[in-house]
């Protein structure tokens, strides 16, 4: 194929989208930051990152979405229907590592050209409860512990919290952010039907026992992390048991470090931080971490 035709060829392949049956909302809503997707894309096929083992993946996609302005509640995208959705101009700390992952999970097979819609296919995989989203709110898991446990099950990330250290269980702790704190989420506030469904399913997962290393165990396992590992913070504040999440990312001569979308003033934006146990330190709320390796 000569240059022109290649040209044209990449440019119409870009325009004609077919439609994923999980898009429940246009594109316009589902996808905000096009350009920076198209440039990750075009990287990967030129680098091969199909070739790299999938925590490399999950790095270099992180690394692509550094500086990233730090936005809240950018899974709340409309008033009344759920639908998978990526945005690469505002991320928050959930957005931010499962988006690594749809990346490095669309790009393990080698394509001339990666769609808008691999990714979201990817996203509605690990985002929705058994890996569908219907339209319904209720389809996505809201609970970073679900999240784990839910992927693990499905084999998409591993689990390796007790592999690393010594567990202790979180005990005493209800499950009800969603439901005390509705008023914060656009789909709770528009829709109060749906506080039902949230509140039983706030008491299942209350049924699931919860361990998790302790922060002051988690200096002595930092060698045993890798590149890539999913991090869950876990909280002493109540209502969740998980308040945080980002990713571990090592830095040459400095150990593993944490990467996340940080909320906090001075930062709102992707970071690399400290190291884990540094980052843990710096919180009194922070209480420890589990963790998930990505398969």
């Amino acid at each position: 194929m000569n240059r022109r035709r290649f040209l044209l060829a990449s440019s119409t392949s870009w325009l004609a989208w077919p439609a994923s049956a999980a898009e429940h909302l246009p594109r316009s809503v589902t996808f905000i930051g096009e350009d920076k997707f198209r440039s990750i894309a075009a990287e990967a096929h030129a680098r091969r990152w199909s070739s790299l083992p999938v925590a490399e993946r999950v790095v270099r996609a992180a690394l692509r979405m550094l500086d990233t302005p730090y936005v809240g509640f950018t899974l709340e995208i409309d008033d009344h229907i759920e639908s998978p959705s990526v945005n690469f101009k505002g991320l928050d700390c959930w957005t931010f590592f499962e988006t690594a992952l749809g990346i490095a999970r669309m790009t393990r097979k080698h394509q001339t050209f990666y769609m808008p819609e691999d990714l979201l296919r990817e996203i509605e995989h690990t985002r929705y409860r058994d890996g569908k989203c219907n339209g319904n709110y209720l389809d996505r898991i809201h609970y970073l512990d679900e999240w784990f446990r839910d992927n693990h099950a499905r084999k998409n990330v591993r689990d390796i919290t007790r592999d690393l250290a010594p567990v202790v269980p979180l005990t005493g702790r209800k499950i009800d952010e969603m439901t005390v704190l509705w008023k914060s989420y656009r789909y709770l506030k528009n829709n109060p039907d749906l506080r039902e469904g949230m509140a039983r399913i706030e008491a299942e997962l209350q049924q699931h026992p919860f361990h998790y290393i302790p922060k002051e165990s988690v200096a002595a396992i930092e060698p045993k992390l890798q590149n890539g590992d999913i991090i869950g913070i876990v909280t002493h504040k109540p209502h969740v048991y998980c308040s945080h999440v980002g990713l571990a990312i090592r830095v040459k001569d400095s150990g593993m470090h944490f990467m996340h979308a940080s909320a906090s003033a001075g930062k709102k934006k992707v970071i690399i931080d400290k190291t884990v146990s540094g980052y843990l330190a710096d919180f009194q709320s922070h209480a420890g971490i589990i963790v998930a390796r990505p398969l």
